[in-house]
């Protein structure tokens, strides 16, 4: 009696979800936000039309494992917020292993997730969105990216990693701002984070055989397989670039940094990023003192966020992306407004 009364009330919610009034929208595709070495780098802005001035903002980081996709893979979600919520939606491009002729290093990566907060705080205002709260999302490699603004948004430098101390130069700059001048007004900092089944140690996928042909992600972005800092770097002769951008080397204590609060989304099923390595991220972070949630898709493998259907993972946008973003919206809520 018990399961069928949770199954009435799962079906109520849901169908409350879908029925509810839908609100019209403003979608302003390819916005350029920056071009690091003539390579342009794009988003998509989502504006509700509500009648209000301003609204929170939600950053979109696509998945992919750093070598494939882009941000349409993200338009269902996109759409969903911005549909069922009051949030200005912002879907970034950032760019993949294999660009620019297969020479982009991680660090870049990170740096181009930092840049694309950096900018859509300095120029949301004239979307309707609200500067000073806005989230980070993202899923798998998209989910790394949003923790690494978490993680890495204090580690700025000006000399990004051509030389110690290592840190991080962000794509964009404000005209007139420097990483030491952000370092001094606290880093890069946003108010919320949802994760969903984010890649948290960089270090060890190295070491595990990330950069080998093993990986299909290689063959899938059209790209050789290699270090991803470039030239001879491996895990084995310089660990601390991969320690820099896997979050679970670098978080840190409440009392120093207090991270924002940060919902944790995982597959039961998954087989790429299991409940168990996001359970051990999440325990490391609130040893540390941090505020941490966490929810488990039952039944579902990794990329159930992803826009469409995807026949070899057997998901799709509403069968499984949609169930989830009850959890999602209700987090968004509570730490955005």
């Amino acid at each position: 009696m018990k399961n069928l009364l949770s199954l009435v009330l799962l079906m109520v919610a849901t169908f409350s979800l879908t029925a509810q009034k839908l609100n019209e929208y403003t979608l302003e595709e390819n916005v350029l936000w920056a071009s690091p070495g003539d390579f342009d780098l794009t988003m998509d802005i989502y504006t509700p039309d509500t009648g209000k001035d301003s609204y929170p903002v939600l950053i979109i980081f696509h998945g992919g494992g750093w070598l494939i996709n882009n941000k349409s893979i993200m338009n269902d979600m996109s759409k969903y917020v911005v549909e069922h919520g009051e949030y200005v939606v912002c879907n970034v491009n950032y760019r993949l292993l294999g660009d620019q002729h297969n020479t982009v290093t991680m660090n870049e990566i990170v740096e181009d997730a930092l840049g694309a907060v950096l900018w859509v705080q300095n120029n949301i205002e004239k979307h309707k969105g609200n500067p000073n709260k806005v989230a980070v999302t993202g899923d798998s490699a998209g989910g790394h990216l949003a923790e690494m603004v978490l993680i890495g948004g204090y580690n700025l430098s000006d000399t990004g990693f051509d030389q110690a101390p290592y840190g991080f130069k962000p794509t964009y700059l404000p005209e007139g701002v420097t990483c030491k001048s952000l370092m001094k007004q606290g880093g890069v900092q946003v108010q919320s984070a949802v994760i969903s089944y984010g890649a948290f140690d960089i270090y060890a996928s190295a070491k595990g055989g990330f950069e080998s042909a093993g990986n299909i992600f290689w063959q899938l972005g059209g790209a050789q397989p290699r270090s991803i800092f470039g030239g001879v770097i491996t895990p084995a002769n310089n660990p601390g670039f991969y320690k820099i951008v896997s979050p679970i080397h670098n978080i840190p204590l409440s009392y120093e940094r207090n991270l924002p609060p940060q919902l944790f989304t995982v597959g039961s099923n998954d087989n790429l990023t299991t409940p168990e390595s996001v359970k051990e991220y999440m325990e490391r972070l609130k040893e540390a003192g941090h505020k941490v949630e966490y929810w488990v898709h039952e039944g579902r493998p990794h990329a159930f966020m992803d826009s469409g259907s995807n026949d070899f993972l057997k998901i799709s946008w509403e069968a499984d992306g949609v169930p989830a973003m009850g959890q999602v919206m209700a987090f968004l809520e509570k730490t955005l407004y």
